[in-house]
């Protein structure tokens, strides 16, 4: 983390590295089941979102607000956080109790997936890129005393938390929405969108800790977890050969150019 105006985070740092690995597409799917399984939080997405009709479009926001945090401007970054949090406290999701299991849900879905998907990352590292993200806690409006800032805390804060978790109606309907969300005709019949998009939202799914995916009452198979790692792998490869300018946002773009990494390239 920085106070240099180019942002909050430096390219040095976990949090660059991570959310500009291609195994944030898979990552962002999990962070939503993983959330859902918390019924207060659950039931405040259900009664102030249109999530069920735009499950996607509620990934695609996470994904801009994870990107504008990480690579924008730190005014950028300060902008958008007070939005969300007016936007929080107008709503009545403020609430910080449930704004940590939203964080760190996320936090971890990041983490475990980019590790499992083949991205390098030391104890250490792991435990720098929590400590990291207790900025974007602290951006929700929850005090930093309050959030795990290493993965032991992290699992730690999983246990504890663990018997107010359960896979509600509304849950399980999040994510059957996720992994068959509703398109348009013409994509749906004359693009591979559509198995494409159940394909990455099914190996989110099976990356789901195995706590989690007890609570949906999915079953795990001997060596699904080796073959869920396989593919994860695979599918991050084959993200990784798309040039930058065609999948990476905009708000990345400009954070290499502002931060002179176009430049050195």
């Amino acid at each position: 983390m920085t106070t240099d105006p180019r942002g909050k985070f430096s390219p040095e740092t976990i949090a660059w590295k991570i959310h500009s690995d291609p195994a944030m597409a898979i990552g962002g799917i999990r962070a939503l089941l993983q959330q859902a399984l918390h019924p207060d939080a659950m039931d405040g997405v259900a009664k102030n979102s249109n999530f069920r009709e735009d499950a996607w479009g509620r990934l695609q926001r996470t994904g801009d607000y994870v990107s504008t945090i990480t690579f924008g401007s730190r005014d950028e970054a300060d902008a958008l956080a007070a939005r969300v949090r007016k936007i929080h406290t107008s709503l009545g999701l403020d609430n910080p109790h449930l704004l940590l299991w939203v964080h760190m849900s996320m936090v971890d879905s990041f983490l475990d997936v980019a590790v499992r998907s083949g991205l390098s990352l030391t104890p250490e590292q792991q435990d720098q890129y929590v400590a990291e993200m207790v900025v974007f806690a602290e951006a929700v409006g929850i005090s930093a005393n309050e959030v795990p800032a290493s993965v032991a805390q992290m699992q730690e804060y999983f246990l504890n938390i663990s018997p107010e978790l359960s896979a509600s109606d509304d849950a399980k309907r999040a994510a059957l929405f996720l992994t068959i969300p509703p398109l348009p005709t013409a994509v749906r019949i004359a693009t591979p969108a559509a198995p494409a998009w159940a394909s990455l939202a099914l190996l989110a799914a099976s990356s789901l800790p195995a706590w989690a995916k007890s609570l949906y009452g999915t079953p795990t198979f001997p060596g699904q977890n080796f073959a869920t790692e396989i593919s994860l792998k695979a599918i991050r490869k084959t993200l990784g050969v798309i040039p930058d300018a065609i999948l990476a946002p905009p708000v990345y773009k400009a954070a290499q150019e502002r931060w002179g990494l176009a430049l050195a390239k």
